[in-house]
């Protein structure tokens, strides 16, 4: 069963047959590789998980007489247009690993419609309790629903429509996290001068609110969580950084567990002293391939050694990167390193991507040094 936050409005689901034996890592590679680019940034599948506007994709497969077939679900707090896109782009999966498949589209499950059954039957339940116990006046209790709405209040900040508090503006300080669902779980514990960044470039508005009000960075524990935090200490006035636990994101932490990461949070001054760039380490024969590589479009691989394995058009580096076994630490080539090929490079343990230039949608996966051809040689 798909676990929903508590945003989500609906869950888009979806079978698909495989012609061939293929595993969960392949249908999520797929589902990702096959939509990416389709719709632009807005629509980007990795874009709207990080953002939490869709959840975490769920596959249940099965294999028996060289097929392949299972279930795919997404959870979506897109509005209906955008998860219909969603759902419309998913079913255009014709390929899954090396094998030919087919996704169909089942249904979107509209699961409010659940939620709204639970409430009117706590509501009735509860009703019948304040008849037995006796009813509070109707004053007493709008004023308390009306505190509960107030506290959780989401409201959108700038021209790039960034969720934040109601209190953002007014207040002479800010907590500056990731996402929605990060802007929401504060709300929940009463923070309300709180703005999310909603992607992975820094929006105007946030760089301009650092600028008159002390300013905290609170973001995750992970990969994800180091890269904004790298961009925000060289764009925006950041005065404190506050993290979640490591391998946990602000959006699940408890108040308990949010309130402990603000009080332990620490100058910037102090983080940017300790995040000094990381120089790679190459052999020197990668170095020399680098300095001759540009215009060729070409791609080499090697070892850590620094040995060559094969050299291979850039136009053909995708189909052949699937084809091969392993044993490749480092991958240079004369082009740009996309999101396909970051996905390639950590299913096949490759630890250094050194291209032309990076995309800007890419996300680099925690196993994988990145590097630019200008920065190496």
């Amino acid at each position: 069963m798909v676990e929903a936050h508590s945003t989500t409005k609906y869950v888009i689901k979806a079978k698909f047959e495989v012609e061939g034996v293929v595993e969960k890592p392949d249908v999520v590679g797929a589902i990702f590789g096959q939509t990416e680019g389709l719709f632009g940034p807005d629509l980007d599948l990795r874009e709207l998980q990080k953002t939490g506007r869709i959840g975490r994709i769920e596959i249940e497969i099965n294999s028996e007489k060289d097929k392949t077939y299972g279930t795919i679900i997404i959870p979506s707090s897109l509005d209906k247009t955008s998860t219909a896109i969603i759902a419309a782009a998913v079913e255009s999966v014709d390929r899954i690993g090396p094998c030919s498949a087919k996704v169909t589209l089942e249904k979107i499950e509209d699961i409010r419609e659940k939620k709204r059954q639970l409430i009117l039957d706590k509501a009735k339940e509860i009703l019948k309790n304040w008849v037995v116990e006796g009813s509070p006046s109707t004053d007493e209790i709008l004023r308390e629903v009306s505190e509960v709405i107030k506290s959780t209040q989401i409201t959108s900040l700038g021209p790039e429509k960034l969720p934040a508090g109601p209190e953002t503006l007014e207040s002479g300080s800010i907590i500056i996290v990731e996402g929605r669902a990060d802007v929401l779980n504060l709300l929940r514990c009463g923070i309300r001068n709180v703005v999310g960044i909603n992607g992975t470039k820094i929006p105007k508005t946030i760089i301009e609110l650092s600028k008159n009000k002390e300013t905290t960075a609170f973001l995750d524990g992970d990969r994800g969580g180091d890269l904004i935090l790298k961009e925000l200490l060289q764009v925006a006035d950041i005065d404190y950084v506050a993290r979640a636990p490591p391998g946990k994101e602000v959006e699940e932490l408890t108040p308990k567990e949010v309130m402990h990461c603000l009080r332990e949070r620490i100058p910037a001054n102090k983080v940017k002293a300790e995040h000094k760039p990381e120089k790679l380490i190459l052999p020197e024969a990668v170095i020399k391939a680098a300095a001759d590589l540009r215009g060729t479009l070409e791609a080499i691989l090697f070892t850590d050694k620094g040995d060559e394995i094969a050299r291979i058009p850039v136009g053909e580096l995708a189909g052949k990167l699937k084809e091969m076994e392993g044993g490749i630490d480092i991958l240079l080539f004369d082009g740009v390193i996309t999101q396909r090929i970051l996905d390639l490079a950590e299913e096949k343990k490759i630890k250094f991507v050194i291209g032309d230039r990076i995309s800007d949608t890419a996300h680099i996966p925690v196993t994988v040094k990145v590097a630019k051809i200008s920065e190496v040689i």
